[in-house]
């Protein structure tokens, strides 16, 4: 089992940046990547970043550019950072974490991240 535990969300104003951090903890050693989503009210998840734990991202076209993912040495956290915030960007953020040999990922519990015009 994985336990993911998300932070670092919070209100800001548009043009602002926030950065989230994803803890990883259990059997973590068999993790391959780990990632952000983000989802609103009424609409599918969707990708924002993933990372996997060699170090090679992969982002959404509208995180290229503003957002960067990265995973700590110890790979047991994965952060997002989130710059030139709009509010087209307001969303619950959640981490996953896949794990080799099992088909579907781990989720967080989600943090909120609001921008302001």
């Amino acid at each position: 089992q994985v336990q993911l535990v998300e932070s670092g969300g919070a209100m800001v104003h548009t043009g602002g940046s926030l950065r989230l951090s994803c803890a990883a903890s259990g059997s973590i050693s068999r993790l391959i990547t780990m990632g952000w989503y983000r989802q609103t009210p009424g609409m599918q998840r969707e990708m924002v970043a993933v990372i996997t734990m060699g170090g090679s991202p992969t982002y959404s076209h509208s995180a290229k550019g503003r957002f960067t993912i990265s995973v700590d040495n110890a790979k047991t956290t994965v952060h997002l950072q989130m710059n030139s915030l709009t509010p087209e960007d307001t969303a619950v953020y959640y981490c996953d974490a896949y794990e080799a040999g099992r088909p579907r990922p781990y989720w967080g519990q989600g943090t909120q991240v609001t921008v302001s015009s």
